[in-house]
């Protein structure tokens, strides 16, 4: 099993998950331990020096010139996971919690937090065990960190709360009983440093950045289908064109297609057709695809350079400074969250399109409604609408959350990012898109059928004949909610894009492939 050294190694989304997953194990290697232990001394050395330092020996948010005694320091820390642990709605999914849990431990483990070796290495006990925390939905602003969601993480450290274990959601307390294991007790400054950070957004934009990547591939395959169902031209995606307007991911996208297409005896057939144009749901599939993965580009850069920061406050630089900030503030990633779902969104508006186009008919080359006999059958047309209903659904979730702020905690906190709602929604128009994408696969591979005898190239053949073991050709209306379904899991499961690497080696991948492939 691969390792990652926390508070050393450069995390990538692709290295949390695998941490999350069971893949790529974590570890604390000696320096960073010392660097942890020399933080939490730093905190020590000011609680004995009765130095008044923000969340140290004082209360939190506007309560930050209430002073604490120092006997109570250690109340103050459990009383603000408690205080704050005020969530609501359903949970998060588990794999987010553990996600949570891992960006916290490589945050913590950089030595700026004054934390105890020992709530590290619980947390890292936590997700090595798979004993995970409940963490309700609903409850954050995305300012001063992830506060409810992250309070609702770490009960359990303390003994409250509940976690997932062993299939069930149980009572903190009776897990640790089971187990023979007392609960963490908390040191000053603590329980801020757990609960100040991003960890609840990030989290969301780490299984995003992940995730987005497998839907752009689909997505591009997909559209590759449905170029060869629909007779589509292999102009639009010449290199000459693209090196006049070089944007990273339009280049990518079109030269991926032409890999993918290029000597295709289908595309040969109607080379001098008399169609001089298609529509743009086809012709701009670079333009329109490629803008999304420069979107993706730049989303995943912000995402990166958030889970390998620092974000509780205050900061310990040492026992003579230290400084109460702004970086628990989820501006810097809300934005990029709204921007990424906005880029998700337009490949299920293309999507969307393309499946529409192909029910047109006999200019395409295909019967209409993809079915020879209609009229008694209504073939494909229903499909399209379910598309153009998530199409729609999506344009609603693509309203930027972080475009709208409420002030909190009596207006110390003023300004707020939202960016734990630009998250969740992000996450759902990824799953909305996936549908939609399963959908077009389902018309593309239909379209696919009519050209035979006529081959593509081996790679588009591949993805044909896979398709087809799983989902036949329909000659007439039968109950969807079957092939549906096992449409959305060719799609969720990657195995197109794995099929296709495997198929065409590296005569699939486009110009810039090293920008897009290591996730």
């Amino acid at each position: 099993m691969n390792t990652f050294k926390y508070g050393v190694d450069f995390l990538q989304s692709s290295i949390a998950l695998g941490i999350a997953r069971g893949t790529v194990e974590g570890i604390l290697t000696e320096e960073v331990v010392k660097d942890i232990e020399k933080s939490a001394g730093y905190v020590r050395e000011i609680v004995d020096s009765g130095k008044v330092v923000y969340g140290i020996n004082t209360g939190f948010g506007p309560l930050c010139t209430t002073l604490i005694d120092a006997n109570d320091t250690r109340k103050l820390q459990e009383n603000i996971l408690m205080s704050h642990a005020v969530g609501v709605g359903e949970p998060i999914e588990k794999e987010l919690s553990k996600l949570m849990m891992i960006l916290k431990v490589h945050a913590l483990s950089k030595g700026f937090s004054g934390v105890q070796l020992s709530t590290v290495e619980r947390i890292i006990w936590h997700i090595q065990n798979d004993i995970v925390p409940v963490v309700p939905k609903q409850g954050s602003v995305g300012a001063s960190g992830d506060l409810a969601p992250l309070s609702h993480l770490f009960l359990p450290l303390i003994g409250l709360g509940k976690v997932f274990y062993k299939g069930e959601v149980c009572n903190t307390a009776d897990v640790l009983n089971e187990l023979q294991m007392k609960p963490v007790a908390l040191g000053a400054k603590e329980g801020l440093a757990l609960i100040n950070g991003t960890q609840f957004m990030a989290a969301h934009g780490v299984k995003a950045v992940v995730e987005m990547n497998r839907l752009m591939n689909n997505a591009d395959l997909i559209a590759t289908l449905m170029i060869e169902g629909l007779n589509g031209s292999i102009k639009p995606f010449f290199s000459e064109l693209h090196q006049l307007r070089p944007y990273k991911g339009n280049v990518f996208v079109a030269s991926t297609i032409y890999n993918l297409l290029s000597g295709s005896a289908i595309l040969e057939s109607h080379k001098n057709c008399s169609r001089v144009q298609d529509p743009y749901s086809m012709r701009c599939i670079p333009q329109v695809h490629g803008a999304s993965r420069n979107a993706w580009l730049h989303f995943k850069e912000i995402i990166e350079t958030e889970i390998n920061a620092v974000t509780d406050n205050p900061i310990i630089i040492n026992s003579e400074l230290t400084i109460s900030g702004g970086s628990f503030h989820g501006q810097p990633i809300a934005l990029p969250l709204d921007y990424a779902t906005l880029a998700v969104s337009e490949l299920g508006n293309i999507s969307d399109r393309r499946v529409y186009l192909s029910l047109e008919g006999e200019t395409n080359g295909v019967p209409k409604l993809l079915m020879k006999s209609t009229g008694l059958n209504s073939g494909f047309m229903i499909l399209q609408y379910t598309t153009a209903a998530i199409a729609s659904e999506n344009k609603g979730l693509c309203f930027p959350a972080s475009a709208d702020s409420i002030p909190t905690s009596m207006g110390q906190e003023d300004h707020v990012s939202m960016g734990s709602i630009s998250g969740r929604k992000l996450l759902q128009v990824i799953d909305n898109v996936d549908k939609i994408l399963s959908v077009e696969l389902l018309c593309a591979a239909q379209a696919k059928d009519f050209h035979s005898p006529l081959q593509s190239t081996a790679v588009v053949e591949a993805l044909h004949q896979h398709i087809r073991k799983h989902i036949p050709h329909l000659e007439e209306d039968q109950p969807m909610q079957d092939i549906l379904e096992k449409a959305l899991a060719l799609v969720k499961s990657g195995e197109l894009v794995e099929l296709a690497k495997a198929t065409a080696g590296n005569a699939y991948f486009g110009a810039g492939v090293e920008y897009f492939e290591n996730y």
